[in-house]
């Protein structure tokens, strides 16, 4: 794929040329490592890396011309100076145009929220599979084009990699991309370009206070995909929000949106509701009713908080006119994603969760699933992200104490941060709890995860439930000075092997 420069160029406003803008250029990044034979370099300034430190290098890697919004004095031959205001919103501009728009060409799916955008991608993938479609994914764990599985930095990914991601999908002849669209890239805009055809909301809870500042930023951040379901923009037909009324932010994303609604939920009167819902240990069944008609369902997942997810998936299949005889097989033929309550099973007579739950909701929201179907003790071993927001530590204290018999607190990835000092903060929570229940609950603190896990395993007995939250599908540890191999779900095994 190439552009002319030229092209580019006239994409940009008040915008400063230095040398020619007479070149083609075959590839455009903002990482020097990556820059190839004819690049556009982008100089983006970060908090601890500034890219118009690396022109020089980028140059000698091949660039033909790059893009700063700080003055580059020097004049170097075979060189186009490209100066704007600011080079991220003139990335945001030229990244779809340099892929040919692919968010233009495909049907997106996105869905956002605190918690179930993970499952929720994969369910209404599924669907969609059913259904006889080609469907590239986008998310937490992993990006899917056809055949081909690829690893992720970020829940969504940033503007040039997304766009050259869906510009993959459509060479590779996928007709949707269902996508996690995390409140980072919405409010950093790293969706630039894509035009997307249902949004799907699935709750907010506390979360990313230490990049939003506040609740109402965060909320204000997920609303952005809704009002831009109503863009007059728009290139394609058929935009929907689907909207989880049961949450209370569902009705600021209602207003959001100038776009059709299904709504869902079980609690408040909406279009899809899930009645006579079961809970049980190897599965979920409940009855969708509601304006769409009637599916029952007898699933392979559990939980309460995937009876919601459910309902969402069916509510971006609905606006996208599958019909429920392709919907109800989808849905009950589904056994899991990778680290959402995954079970590990390794011969041992309690039952071990490894799940990704990381905030005080989402934890929550397991350890209550946990306690619906124990016939003994609830044991939990959970931890909280370093330079990450502090005030959810002592609110995951409390719920852990609130749901399970023993509490195990441990690093998670502690990255630049102290882990004791991490375990301190979660500790207050955990220690006001604890004044609620008196000898009735035990507590742990144990730095290292592996013993941690260790611990809890050695404690276990027949018919316990250990569930081991934060990391869930995660194969690492992000500490200070180095990033180890740890996986929750190999871990346990290992121990409980050696164990017997």
């Amino acid at each position: 794929m190439s552009k002319q420069l030229q092209k580019l160029i006239e994409l940009l406003p008040d915008v400063t040329v230095t040398g020619s803008p007479d070149r083609i250029i075959e590839s455009i990044t903002y990482d020097s490592r990556r820059v190839t034979p004819g690049a556009l370099f982008i100089c983006l300034t970060g908090n601890k890396v500034d890219g118009h430190n690396y022109i020089i290098d980028a140059y000698d890697k091949g660039a033909v011309a790059v893009l700063v919004e700080k003055n580059f004095p020097q004049t170097i031959e075979g060189l186009t100076v490209i100066k704007v205001a600011s080079t991220r919103a003139a990335m945001q501009q030229i990244a779809p145009y340099f892929f040919d728009y692919p968010g233009r060409k495909l049907r997106i799916i996105g869905i956002t929220g605190t918690n179930g955008k993970t499952t929720t991608t994969y369910l209404i993938r599924q669907i969609l599979m059913q259904a006889g479609y080609k469907v590239g994914l986008i998310g937490t764990i992993q990006t899917i084009i056809g055949e081909q599985v690829l690893p992720v930095k970020n829940t969504t990914p940033d503007v040039i990699d997304l766009q050259s991601i869906l510009a993959d999908m459509v060479t590779q002849g996928m007709d949707y991309a269902v996508m996690e669209v995390s409140s980072h890239a919405l409010a950093l805009n790293r969706v630039a370009g894509c035009e997307f055809d249902v949004g799907v909301f699935t709750n907010i809870t506390q979360d990313h206070l230490d990049f939003h500042e506040n609740f109402d930023n965060y909320i204000e951040a997920k609303a952005k995909l809704f009002r831009s379901l109503g863009s007059p923009d728009s290139s394609k037909y058929r935009k929907t929000a689907v909207i989880n009324l049961d949450d209370a932010a569902g009705e600021i994303m209602l207003k959001s949106t100038a776009c059709s609604v299904i709504s869902y939920g079980v609690e408040h009167p909406a279009e899809l509701m899930a009645r006579e819902i079961k809970v049980k240990a190897n599965g979920a069944s409940f009855e969708i009713a509601g304006s769409h008609g009637r599916i029952p369902l007898n699933l392979k997942i559990t939980g309460m908080f995937n009876v919601y997810n459910v309902l969402g998936a069916i509510g971006a299949a609905v606006a996208e006119g599958i019909d429920k005889a392709i919907i109800m097989p989808a849905l009950e033929s589904f056994e899991s994603v990778p680290g959402r309550f995954e079970l590990v099973q390794a011969g041992q007579p309690y039952t071990v969760i490894v799940d990704y739950a990381h905030t005080p909701d989402g934890l929550e929201n397991v350890l209550k699933t946990a306690k619906q179907f124990a016939r003994n003790k609830v044991l939990v071993v959970f931890g909280c992200g370093g330079d990450r927001d502090r005030t959810k530590r002592p609110i995951m204290g409390k719920t852990a104490v609130k749901y399970a018999d023993i509490i195990i607190a441990t690093s998670d990835n502690p990255r630049t941060e102290n882990p004791e000092d991490i375990l301190k903060d979660v500790e207050v929570g955990i220690k006001e709890a604890m004044a609620s229940f008196g000898d009735t609950k035990q507590y742990e603190i144990i730095v290292d995860r592996r013993q941690a896990i260790q611990y809890a395993l050695k404690l276990a007995r027949e018919q316990d439930i250990i569930l081991i939250a934060g990391k869930g599908h995660e194969t690492y540890q992000i500490l200070k000075d180095r990033t180890i191999d740890f996986d929750d779900r190999e871990i346990a095994r290992e121990i409980i092997g050696e164990m017997r």
